[in-house]
């Protein structure tokens, strides 16, 4: 079988479940990049630097981009909070053994010490995401930056 929809046994039985799991994100996070490229081809500051006559290669990358990447920094915390508890279905529909399954069988029995460590396990992960997304912040935007002496 080209591509296996139950177990987990090797690289074949991963292209279902990332495709199931990767469609809708990679939706959309183009979704919002194009809304905001679209937005930000219009600035003034794109026309003054195309008629300073940059390459369009620069433009669009040192400017375009740079600037309309940051509603979708913004979304990346919680779209990979989404992801990961995306996973409890995606680990159910293809009998992967995985956090997400583990998870839901331990509500299932009762497990209240596994119901707590993953609870604070996928809390603990979803403020590291929301804190490298404000670290990214200040990498793409050297305006945001963390005050200091």
């Amino acid at each position: 079988m080209l591509l296996p929809i139950a177990q987990y046994k090797g690289f074949s039985y991963t292209i279902l479940p990332s495709i199931g799991l990767g469609f809708y994100t990679m939706a959309t996070v183009s979704r919002i990049m194009r809304a905001s490229m679209l937005e930000v081809v219009q600035q003034d500051y794109i026309k003054t630097a195309r008629s300073k006559g940059i390459s369009k290669f620069r433009i669009t990358w040192k400017h375009q981009i740079r600037n309309a990447i940051m509603p979708v920094i913004t979304i990346m915390g919680p779209t990979v909070a989404a992801v990961l508890t995306g996973t409890f279905v995606i680990e159910s529909i293809f009998a992967i053994p995985g956090l997400g399954k583990y998870y839901v069988e331990s509500v299932q029995n009762y497990d209240y010490t596994l119901i707590l460590g993953m609870t604070v396990f996928y809390g603990v992960f979803l403020i590291l995401a929301n804190m490298i997304v404000d670290i990214l912040y200040g990498v793409v935007d050297p305006r945001i930056r963390i005050a200091g002496k």
